[in-house]
């Protein structure tokens, strides 16, 4: 994801930063058969300080599309150049279609790690700009493009409004559901790490990176659904007690599935409305993607318990700022539910 001298955008890398630039891809990508063209999100740049590496830092932080046959690049889309603030976006866009401005745009949509909701136009050799909003709070960008989708000017935190679990999408209505964070915030002195040959190094002394809460805030963690042809959000589901890491289901009968708190509930809503329909305390919290499938005319849905290193970390953090104490096991269970009327 890296490019090298001589290959397009080779000159956002200063000297011979491109080495060890990061761009890591965490996730596997989607596809988009109408154009032979597979999605996929791309890692932040390193070292983490944007003064050590000058320039935009093509192709981290950033969606990229490319030919499977070939291999060759298509088009990207960079969320935020030169970043500084662990915002990755490796989780990759959907492929769907929206409208607007009565137009059917064949698009890519993203929660972005950056706290907007990105809507993107896919084409044969390039990903163009439509809109962005922010889903949650945050004070970083004070202002989007209008025709380039770049800032014009750290809420979120570096886990971001939303991190890797995955958003879901129900085509029959056009509504998105985003596991999302607000008022979590994060602050780092900028003071650069020396480089030790054999040791773990990011750039930055991982003391040194602080996290900060609003108190006063109502909820932490959140279900959100949105009208993505109308670039609305219709409803969210707040959790006053906890972040949220939980992936989401969503299904043609009209539910939303997903865990991701460290009460280590998971639970069912009502898609259209997001009340709560019905919750089952598991052994552990719940950082995996729901499944659904059916066995003999009976629905089922499946997934896997595990509380994992982010959460952890993160709940840690949390409850040293607001005093939660909450025991939340690693897990290693694969619960399966049976879906009734």
């Amino acid at each position: 994801t890296i490019p090298e001298p001589g290959q397009p955008g080779s000159d956002t890398w200063t000297g011979e930063t491109w080495k060890k630039g990061g761009g890591s891809v965490w996730i596997t990508g989607t596809y988009d058969p109408t154009l032979n063209l597979t999605y996929w999100g791309v890692g932040n740049p390193s070292p983490w300080f944007g003064d050590q590496r000058p320039g935009d830092n093509l192709y981290t932080s950033s969606t990229i599309a490319i030919n499977p046959d070939t291999g060759k690049l298509s088009g990207h889309f960079q969320y935020h150049w030169n970043d500084s603030w662990d915002w990755d976006e490796a989780d990759p866009p959907m492929v769907l279609d929206f409208t607007k401005d009565g137009r059917t745009v064949k698009g890519l949509v993203h929660a972005a790690r950056n706290g907007y909701l990105y809507r993107l136009e896919r084409g044969a050799d390039r990903i163009s700009f439509v809109s962005a909003t922010p889903f949650v709070k945050q004070n970083v960008f004070k202002s989007i493009h209008d025709t380039t989708g770049r800032p014009t000017d750290f809420c979120p935190s570096l886990w971001g409004g939303k991190d890797w679990p995955f958003a879901a999408y129900n085509p029959k209505n056009g509504v998105l559901f985003i596991p999302a964070n607000d008022n979590h915030c994060g602050y780092m002195e900028g003071k650069i790490q020396p480089y030790v040959a054999g040791k773990w190094w990011t750039g930055i002394d991982i003391p040194d990176i602080g996290f900060v809460v609003d108190k006063s805030a109502g909820h932490f963690g959140e279900v959100q659904a949105w009208d993505v042809n109308g670039n609305r959000r219709i409803w969210s589901y707040l959790f006053p007690d906890s972040m949220n890491w939980g992936p989401l289901l969503t299904t043609a009968g009209g539910l939303v599935f997903g865990g991701g708190t460290n009460d280590r509930y998971f639970r069912a809503f009502d898609a259209t409305t997001g009340k709560m329909l019905w919750q089952f305390r598991t052994n552990s919290g719940i950082t995996a993607p729901p499944v659904s499938f059916s066995v003999d005319g009976v629905q089922y849905i499946g997934v896997a318990s595990g509380w994992g290193v982010d959460p952890a970390y993160q709940q840690g953090l949390l409850a040293n700022l607001l005093g939660w104490n909450k025991d939340v096991p690693q897990g290693g269970v694969v619960w399966v539910f049976a879906v009734t009327s």
